[in-house]
C-alpha cells in the first residue's frame, strides 16, 4: 500500500507537468498527445534500428554454415521486420506533422535551428524502405552474397536516422549552434546542431537500448514457444541468437548509462538531483533508493552513504548539487521523474544479471534452455526491456520540464492555443489502437501458416522464387 501522504502529494509532484490557468489551451492535450506517439513510436523504431543487424547475422550463418534454418529463420524475421516497418513509418509520419501542430512556438522560433537533422533522417527512412524492398524481394533472385549485403544499408540508415532524431533531443536538452539577438534567432550553425555535445551519449544510450528491446523481445516469442512445448533446433537458435544481442547490450548498457549520466551535473543539474532525489546539496552525497518527496521532505528512501557521489560524479566527495539550489519554478516534477529513472535502472540491472547468469552457465556445461523457470523469466524478457526504455524516456524528458529547450523556452510557451487538440488526441489514439491490433492480428497469421509449413509467404506481386513450385519454399540451391 503506499502511503496516504504520498498519495495527497501526487497533485504537486506533477504540478509542472499539468496546465495552470494561465497556459495555452493546446498544452495539456500536446503533453498528451506527444507522450502516446513518443511511447509507441520509439518501441517499432527499436527493432528498425536493431533487427537489420540480428537478420544479418542470422542470414550469415546460414550462407557460411548451409544451416537451412538460419536462412528460414532470416527470411521469417525480414517478412516481420516490413510488417513492423510499415507501421512505423505511419506513426513516424505522424510524429512529423505533429511537431509543427502541437508545438508551433518551438517549431516558430527555432525550425530553421532544426532543419538539418530532419532532413536527414527523412531521407535515411527513405533509402531504408528502398533496401528492405530489395532484401525481401531479392530471396532467390539475386546471388546470395549480394543479397546478403542489402541488409547493411538498412542497418546503416536506420542508425542514422535514429541519430538524427535523437540528436534533436539532445539539442533541446543542450542547446547550441546559434546565438539569440534581441529575441530573435540568428547565426545558425546547423552541423554544430547536428554533432551537439550531448547528441553521441544520448544517440549511444538509445542505440544499445534498441538492441536491447529487439533482442529480449525476440528471445521472449522463441522462450514462450519453447515454454509450449515447441523444442526443435529452429526456436533454440532464434532464442539463441537474438539473446546474444540482447545480452551484449545488457551488460554494456550500464557503462554507457553512467558516462551520460556524469555529464548531467555540468549540462543539466536539477535533472540530475531530481534523478538522485537530493532536495539539498551534500558531500559526499549518498545514493538513493527508492522514497518519494513529500512537502519538500525525503521519505521511506534507503540512503547508501558516499555512492551516490561515487556514481554520479566519478568522486568520494563532490556532491550532487540539490533541487535547493535551483528556483523552484524550474524543478522538474521530482516524484516522478526519481521513479522513473529508478525503474530504468532497476529493470536493466536485473537483464544484465540474467543476460550473465545464461552465458556463464551454458560455458559451464549447462543449458539453461531445458530450465522452465528462466525459460519463463525470458518470455518476460521483452516486455521489461521495453518498460526499462520507456522509463528511461520518461526520465528524460520529464527531468527536462519545465523547458522545452533548456534555459531557452518553457514548455508552455512552445504550445498553441489550440483546444480542439483534443480531438486530434482521440483520433490519435483510435489510429494506434487500430494499427496494434491490425499488426498482431497479421503477425499472429504469419505465426500459425509458419508453424503448418508454410515457409514462404506468397506474394501476388511477385513470381515464385526459383525452385518452389511446389510449396513456395526456396530451396538450398535457390537461396545460394
Amino acid at each position: 500500500m503506499v502511503p496516504i501522504d504520498v498519495l495527497q502529494s501526487l497533485p504537486d509532484a506533477l504540478t509542472t507537468l499539468a496546465a495552470e490557468p494561465s497556459d495555452p489551451a493546446g498544452l495539456l492535450p500536446a503533453r498528451q498527445q506527444m507522450a502516446l506517439s513518443l511511447g509507441w513510436h520509439i518501441i517499432l523504431a527499436c527493432f528498425g534500428v536493431a533487427f537489420p543487424a540480428i537478420i544479418f547475422t542470422m542470414h550469415l550463418i546460414g550462407l557460411r554454415r548451409g544451416d537451412q534454418d538460419a536462412l528460414t529463420l532470416a527470411q521469417r524475421w525480414a517478412k516481420v521486420s516490413a510488417v513492423l516497418f510499415a507501421i512505423g513509418a505511419v506513426s513516424g509520419t505522424v510524429l512529423s506533422f505533429e511537431m509543427g501542430l502541437l508545438w508551433p512556438g518551438l517549431m516558430g522560433t527555432y525550425g530553421d535551428v532544426l532543419g538539418l537533422p530532419f532532413a536527414f533522417e527523412g531521407l535515411a527512412f527513405f533509402l531504408e524502405a528502398i533496401f528492405l524492398g530489395i532484401y525481401l524481394y531479392g530471396w532467390g533472385r539475386m546471388p546470395a552474397k549480394q543479397h546478403l549485403l542489402m541488409i547493411l544499408p538498412m542497418a546503416v540508415t536506420g542508425v542514422v536516422g535514429t541519430y538524427c532524431v535523437i540528436a534533436v533531443n539532445a539539442w533541446m536538452n543542450v542547446p547550441t549552434g546559434f546565438r539569440v539577438v534581441d529575441g530573435e534567432v540568428t547565426d545558425i550553425e546547423p552541423w554544430a546542431v547536428l554533432f551537439n555535445p550531448a547528441g553521441f551519449w544520448q544517440f549511444l544510450h538509445m542505440w544499445v537500448a534498441a538492441y536491447m528491446v529487439a533482442g529480449f523481445a525476440i528471445a521472449a516469442v522463441y522462450a514462450v514457444g519453447m515454454l509450449r512445448g515447441r523444442r526443435d533446433r529452429r526456436h533454440r537458435l532464434g532464442f539463441t541468437v537474438a539473446f546474444a544481442f540482447a545480452s551484449v547490450s545488457a551488460v554494456v548498457q550500464p557503462v554507457v548509462g553512467h558516462l551520460l549520466g556524469g555529464r548531467l551535473a555540468e549540462w543539466q543539474p536539477a535533472k540530475l538531483a531530481a534523478f538522485e532525489l537530493a532536495t539539498e546539496t551534500e558531500s559526499p552525497s549518498p545514493l538513493r533508493l527508492g522514497g518519494f518527496l513529500v512537502d519538500g521532505e525525503v521519505k521511506w528512501a534507503i540512503d547508501i552513504p558516499y555512492l551516490g557521489s561515487i556514481i554520479a560524479r566519478n568522486s568520494l566527495t563532490e556532491p550532487v548539487v540539490g533541487l535547493d539550489a535551483f528556483p523552484a519554478d524550474t524543478h522538474p516534477p521530482v516524484n516522478l521523474t526519481h521513479w522513473a529513472f529508478q525503474v530504468m535502472v532497476a529493470i536493466g540491472t536485473l537483464l544484465a544479471l540474467a543476460a550473465v547468469a545464461y552465458w556463464v552457465a551454458r560455458w559451464r556445461g549447462r543449458d539453461l534452455l531445458d530450465n522452465r523457470w528462466f525459460l519463463r523469466f525470458a518470455a518476460t524478457g521483452g516486455v521489461l526491456a521495453v518498460v526499462a526504455m520507456e522509463a528511461g524516456w520518461i526520465a528524460t524528458e520529464v527531468g527536462r520540464q519545465p523547458w522545452i529547450v533548456q534555459g531557452f523556452m518553457r514548455t508552455p510557451e512552445a504550445a498553441g492555443d489550440n483546444s480542439g487538440l483534443w480531438w486530434l488526441l482521440g483520433a490519435t489514439a483510435v489510429v494506434y489502437v487500430a494499427m496494434t491490433t491490425g499488426a498482431v492480428v497479421v503477425l499472429r497469421s504469419m505465426a500459425r501458416r509458419w508453424r503448418a509449413g508454410e515457409d514462404d509467404l506468397p506474394s501476388p506481386y511477385a513470381p515464385d522464387p526459383p525452385g518452389s513450385e511446389d510449396s513456395g519454399t526456396p530451396t538450398a540451391g535457390a537461396v545460394h
